[in-house]
């Protein structure tokens, strides 16, 4: 199984003229079919609480800090923070995860899907279920 890590895209610039941050195919684990943004997030709200039947997803933190905690189907939990633009946290499918936002964040998500409603999981105990442990 895939584990949820971090993804180090190339940078270019300087702090005087600023930085281009390059994400092409090649530096994604899968093939992009789908890219959304979320802002405005406040820093009290959780969002995320589900995972996915056939998503994978990479997470970028374009601005501000993202916390990232993760539990993959075979059981492993990480928690994750992202506030560099030029990397990106990998979710493969079938990985619960929650995200909280400072008031500033701006998060970039890149997918392998379109999205369709039906690959959610997002009840915890339908997801729990699922682990090795408990299935």
């Amino acid at each position: 199984m895939k584990e949820a890590h971090i993804i180090t895209f190339p940078s270019k610039g300087h702090r005087d003229e600023g930085f281009l941050h390059i994400i092409e195919q090649g530096y994604l684990p899968f093939t992009m079919r789908r890219i959304f943004y979320t802002m405005d997030t406040p820093a009290e709200v959780t969002r995320g609480g589900h995972a996915h039947h056939e998503t994978e997803m990479v997470l970028i933190a374009v601005q501000g800090t993202i916390s990232v905690r993760t539990i993959t189907i075979d059981g492993l939990s990480s928690t994750f923070t992202l506030q560099h633009p030029a990397e990106g946290l990998y979710l493969p499918k079938l990985c619960w995860h929650e995200m909280n936002y400072s008031k500033d964040a701006v998060q970039m998500v890149i997918c392998n899907t379109a999205y369709h409603e039906q690959d959610y999981i997002r009840d915890w105990a339908q997801f729990k279920s699922l682990l090795p442990s408990h299935g």
